[in-house]
């Protein structure tokens, strides 16, 4: 890619119910998580925005905070799952590795243990990003490839 290339813009979904919480991952993933990559955020405190921002825009990911209440981030992704054909891809905050297990189970594509490493959250946005970009079906679905 050259330098003078523009990046490819997309949209993240931040929830938590703390928007606290939604800053600091906003924060940690910052508008460039990488040099091809740029995204805007879309924000929401509860299922019902999640799934408002999910029917009337294209959501090319879902950063959902496993500790949110009183719906947590892996029912939301497991929910999104059931509910859509074609769910952006979803990337849970978990304050417990041992968590990570019921991740699996709520078919995320991908975790984040908080406190958040900017490093770590930059590369695991980038990567999800990149791979709605190349088609891969996200975990749990039946749906077509992205675009």
């Amino acid at each position: 890619m050259s330098d003078t290339a523009t990046p490819t813009q997309y949209t993240v979904l931040l929830y938590s119910d703390d928007a606290a919480v939604r800053d600091r991952i906003r924060l940690a993933i910052g508008p460039r998580p990488a040099a091809d990559l740029m995204v805007e955020f879309a924000d929401a405190a509860s299922w019902e925005e999640c799934r408002r921002l999910l029917d009337r825009y294209e959501i090319d990911l879902m950063v959902l905070d496993g500790e949110a209440t009183p719906a947590g981030g892996l029912g939301l992704a497991r929910q999104a799952k059931d509910e859509y054909l074609n769910p952006p891809p979803t990337c849970v905050v978990i304050a417990r590795a041992a968590d990570r297990w019921l991740a699996a189970y709520a078919q995320v594509d991908a975790t984040l243990l908080a406190p958040l490493d900017p490093v770590t959250t930059g590369q695991t946005v980038a990567g999800l990003l990149r791979a709605r970009r190349a088609g891969s079906i996200p975990l749990g679905t039946q749906g077509t490839p992205a675009r």
